[in-house]
């Protein structure tokens, strides 16, 4: 297996045709859609077929993406609850994973039309923790949104229950402050909606920053911005990589497989004082052990100017997730997730989500 290097190869589809698909490593379902949600049976059983397709939401094109050599999925949801049954079928795959978990609490305020309660949420957390392990699933508060009925301390009062519920079962929190402006569909939607939104100044933000790091003393997790232009590492804030090379290579070292292809090499410390001088570049794993990676990023291209995440490959389709969020970037409308999540369930197995 090359390093960094996706293959693509002629596949069979279900119809008997043949097409060429593409044979990611590490795999991201998905910043698109909630596939943990809504989808899990959909992807289990596409993972079992070996294959699924996605349309490119650019220029409309079917794509092939082929499971053949598969080793990490970065999930990424609000409700993973339905993942859980699906767990073990990624072990004996030899498939290691993590969650990127958004646990939010706008319940009050109806911008999360059709996610379960906090509490639902939080237990699921936990049982997903206790599965898989310390590490394997991501807290994140994402997006922090203002509004004329939610302020900075709204906010620092919601994050502060979930962070005291979670402590013991979660390492970091990542977040993002909602930039409506960047985002016209978003603010078409919200004011269609009677959504009373409120710009995040540079203060604010600092402020906020200021607080939440000050809060985080009593849990001591790692808090990370995503995709954010300021700099507040002031506050030990730091630019997060939500499909993270550190994060997997903690995880899936004990993956030959994987390590070659992200051109990582493990090494055991022979000092005799059990001191490890490590270079430049390097994780400790513990143990005696470090991971020593490349001197090359593998910043995934295409993405916005400050995500730090590594090359992956999405497997989700835009306006195809039914939680129905006001501040949705990812949904066109309403009314067209609507639609395609009922043709969906008129084919539930089929090659692309939607059921083509």
């Amino acid at each position: 297996m090359a390093a960094n290097k996706i293959s693509k190869e002629e596949i069979i589809l279900d119809s008997g045709k043949k097409a060429i698909a593409s044979f990611p490593v590490i795999v991201s379902a998905s910043r698109s859609t909630d596939i943990p949600a809504f989808y899990a049976d959909w992807f289990f059983h596409r993972l079992e077929k070996g294959y699924s397709s996605w349309k490119n939401p650019f220029n409309g094109v079917d794509y092939y993406v082929a499971y053949r050599d598969t080793r990490f999925i970065v999930f990424w949801s609000k409700n993973p609850y339905n993942l859980i049954k699906h767990l073990d079928t990624l072990k004996q795959r030899n498939i290691n994973c993590y969650i990127q978990f958004t646990l939010n609490d706008y319940v009050d305020e109806g911008l999360e039309g059709a996610v379960p309660s906090v509490d639902f949420r939080i237990a699921t957390f936990k049982k997903l923790v206790d599965k898989l392990g310390l590490g394997h699933v991501v807290w994140r508060f994402d997006p922090l949104i203002l509004t004329d009925k939610i302020d900075k301390d709204d906010l620092l009062r919601k994050i502060e229950y979930i962070g005291d519920s979670l402590k013991g079962y979660t390492e970091k929190l990542v977040f993002s402050y909602a930039d409506i402006l960047s985002y016209s569909r978003v603010k078409k939607n919200l004011e269609k909606n009677g959504i009373n939104y409120i710009d995040w100044s540079t203060e604010d933000m600092t402020d906020f920053a200021r607080n939440l790091c000050e809060m985080n003393r009593k849990w001591n997790y790692t808090l990370g911005t995503c995709g954010e232009k300021i700099d507040i590492e002031q506050f030990g804030i730091v630019h997060n990589k939500c499909v993270d090379d550190d994060l997997i290579i903690r995880l899936a070292y004990q993956d030959h497989k994987l390590m070659e292809y992200m051109g990582v090499c493990i090494k055991q410390n022979n000092d005799l004082f059990g001191e490890i001088s490590m270079p430049m570049n390097s994780i400790d794993l513990g143990n005696g052990l470090y991971a020593v990676k490349p001197d090359k990023k593998m910043k995934a291209p295409g993405q916005r100017e400050f995500c730090q995440c590594i090359d992956s490959k999405d497997i989700g389709e835009y306006n195809t997730c039914p939680h129905m969020c006001e501040y949705c970037y990812a949904n066109t409308s309403k009314e067209q997730a609507k639609i395609n999540w009922e043709k969906h369930q008129e084919n539930p197995f089929g090659e692309n989500i939607t059921g083509k």
